[in-house]
């Protein structure tokens, strides 16, 4: 710490507006602020844009730049440098001011350690064409731990800067078991930004402001005390046993492996369309053939709801997927994301309710139930009847 000087930041706009939100952009080996500074101009304007320049000169970036995996002086210097950038982070965006994190490469890795190590400080995360510091890097890195924070990843094909293997590690984990709402995207390319991605982070990042200019923040990561399942046998929620499934990281998200048979889904439908109060037909948001579960009498909270407008609070999806998309309250889609039974769409907390999920299709009988219990859950929830 004492030998890192003051940070040497560049400002989009010369100067700071702290009455906006705060964008930090974080350069990659090589380079340094003055040109990732310019990736502002290609940026929403509701945002105050700031790139840090890394603090340690050898390699010309962030010195943990994890090509070849993390030791013990990389981890050492992880956490020192990152101690470094929140003592500026909490002089310049104090509680209350959002902060999102936009890193290119190495950035990249200490963006994610950032996020890792404290998620709820964060609004929003940019993973471009890097990786997250695995091994021992000192970060925790466990199923829901990023539940509520939208994440927007970026990685081409062909990159031959970054091991493929932690590539791999971090598009699995972003889009899966960390829980966060992960809009993504792969480019036929190498380790470079282009011209499509740069689009593509503007739009999320425009969707994300305005998202926290009229909801706020919102909970992220784990809650320490889950309010348990009232519809599952003793109020847990067991652990789905088996890797995840396959899921497709775009639009429309769908479940491509491991799917459920047929039968169980048309028994698992037949049990939630005849819960109380509920309605059945052509869901009003999801692809054709998914069929919708509406409430029109519920009186809930509108993030208790896939479409307020229209209560409905699930949907199953056709026969080749199985998959179902719930809204679930902060704590328990935490725990079906730790337990490995859904993972975040990636609009939640960016257009729609933070606590949109995919659940996975039940493969058996003892599936069956359990997804039933969170569907049950989150039809609860659109009556205001959890908690």
């Amino acid at each position: 710490m004492s030998a890192f000087a003051a940070p040497v930041v560049a400002w989009a706009s010369g100067e700071d507006d702290p009455s906006r939100p705060l964008v930090v952009l974080l350069h990659g080996r090589g380079s340094d602020e003055t040109e990732i500074v310019g990736l502002a101009g290609h940026l929403p304007g509701e945002a105050s844009y700031a790139a840090v320049r890394a603090p340690i000169e050898e390699g010309g970036g962030y010195a943990w730049f994890a090509n070849r995996g993390i030791g013990r002086p990389v981890a050492e210097s992880l956490a020192a440098t990152m101690a470094w950038f929140r003592t500026w982070l909490d002089e310049v965006a104090p509680a209350g001011r959002p902060v999102v994190l936009a890193g290119f490469s190495g950035g990249a890795a200490f963006a994610g350690g950032l996020v890792l190590s404290d998620p709820a400080r964060f609004a929003g995360a940019a993973i471009l064409y890097g990786t997250l510091p695995f091994e021992d890097a000192g970060v925790p890195v466990e199923a829901g731990r990023l539940t509520g924070l939208p994440v927007f990843v970026a990685q081409g094909d062909q990159d031959h800067v970054i091991p493929a293997e932690l590539l791999s590690r971090t598009w699995s984990y972003l889009l899966g078991a960390s829980g966060a709402a992960p809009s993504a995207r792969r480019d036929t390319g190498g380790h470079g930004l282009t011209q499509g991605t740069a689009v593509e982070l503007a739009e999320w990042l425009a969707h994300r402001l305005a998202w926290l200019t009229r909801r706020g923040q919102g909970p992220v990561g784990m809650a320490p005390e889950p309010a348990g399942w009232p519809t599952l046998p003793g109020g847990t929620l067991p652990a789905r046993t088996g890797d995840r499934p396959e899921v497709h990281f775009r639009i429309p998200q769908s479940q491509l492996t491991d799917t459920s048979p047929p039968q169980l889904q048309e028994a698992l439908f037949a049990r939630l369309s005849g819960l109380d109060g509920v309605d059945s037909g052509p869901s009003m948001i999801s692809v054709p053939g998914a069929r919708g579960l509406v409430a029109p009498d519920a009186d809930g909270p509108d993030d208790a709801f896939l479409v307020a407008e229209v209560k409905e609070f699930a949907h199953l999806h056709p026969e080749h997927d199985g998959s179902l998309h719930v809204a679930l309250p902060h704590d328990l889609a935490a725990d079906a994301i730790a337990k490995g039974w859904a993972q975040s769409h990636m609009w939640a907390g960016v257009r729609l309710s933070p606590g949109f999920l995919m659940v996975y299709g039940p493969r058996d009988e003892a599936e069956l139930d359990v997804v039933a219990g969170i569907v049950e859950a989150s039809h609860r929830h659109a009556f205001g009847r959890l908690g």
